[in-house]
């Protein structure tokens, strides 16, 4: 009863607390809304259609919040803007989250829609044939274990990978971040470690390697696409980020990386146009045109 009244409550105060942070500071441009037929299950998404999409990769969208509290709705105004600042056709999915779908529901989901995606471009808005995966937190997670597994065609098209401030190894690896970093800002370590319980169902570190849900020990790095990894000081991922880069590099993947010093974890998504998110967009929106 307790967890539910958590998961409900922390929902809510993500979405409510998001539209706050961009009200007013965004451009509402028409979307529309999807329904992906996969298999033995539909799957909702949003198409924002972007003004230069036609000489851009799709973006495929995977949100943030901790694969337990985000939504569409969550992430509309980012969005929105991704779409706006990047001219890119962005794709957002409404993957089913825990407790109520534990993983790898997620993973499941975000591999079979982008899989449809690929196989349906020509349908998928204004693009130029080719896929980039993108996601926030552990949306990033989830961009990075859907393309380590992605089918040879929908490789084919994947050219990129867009991570902020990404979730990439469980929170046994005992990170200094997370002892510096455990206070002070919206995600803290122990919500963090929440996050990983309630998606795993309480199974641990052992269940999400099984899974493949660990990239930072994934063997297969070296397939990566080029990819631009975002890190923020304030927040308890920030040195499994730091290495991760550091490790793709080792890989011989090509990484633009960026770390803001005076950002916390979701800086880029759920606190509105400041300063950093505008640096962010611009960044994003360059390496967009590099791919």
């Amino acid at each position: 009863m307790l967890q539910s009244l958590k998961v409900w409550l922390l929902r809510h105060y993500y979405r409510w607390s998001g539209a706050r942070a961009w009200r007013g500071n965004f451009t509402d441009a028409p979307y529309s809304t999807l329904q992906l037929p996969l298999p033995g299950r539909s799957l909702a998404a949003r198409l924002y259609s972007g003004p230069a999409g036609r000489d851009l990769p799709l973006v495929i969208y995977f949100h943030g919040g901790g694969w337990v509290i985000g939504d569409l709705e969550s992430h509309h105004a980012f969005c929105q803007q991704l779409r706006e600042q990047g001219g890119c056709t962005v794709v957002a999915l409404d993957y089913r989250l825990a407790p109520e779908h534990p993983c790898p529901a997620a993973l499941d989901d975000c591999r079979e829609a982008t899989r449809w995606l690929v196989q349906n471009l020509e349908s998928s808005g204004p693009n130029n044939g080719s896929i980039v995966l993108a996601g926030d937190s552990a949306g990033g997670h989830l961009a990075v274990c859907t393309a380590l597994t992605l089918d040879p065609e929908a490789r084919a098209r994947l050219v990129g990978a867009l991570l902020i401030y990404p979730v990439v190894d469980h929170y046994s690896t005992p990170y200094a971040s997370y002892v510096e970093r455990a206070q002070g800002q919206t995600l803290t370590s122990s919500l963090m470690r929440w996050f990983w319980d309630t998606w795993l169902a309480g199974e641990g570190a052992q269940a999400a390697t099984a899974a493949g849900a660990v990239p930072m020990h994934s063997k297969g790095l070296a397939t990566l696409p080029p990819c631009l990894l975002v890190t923020a000081e304030r927040d308890p991922l920030r040195d499994e980020g730091v290495q991760f880069a550091a490790q793709l590099r080792a890989a011989g993947i090509t990484v633009t990386s960026e770390h803001y010093g005076n950002a916390e974890h979701g800086f880029a998504c759920s606190q509105g146009p400041t300063p950093d998110c505008k640096h962010f967009m611009t960044l994003a929106r360059g390496w967009l045109r590099t791919l």
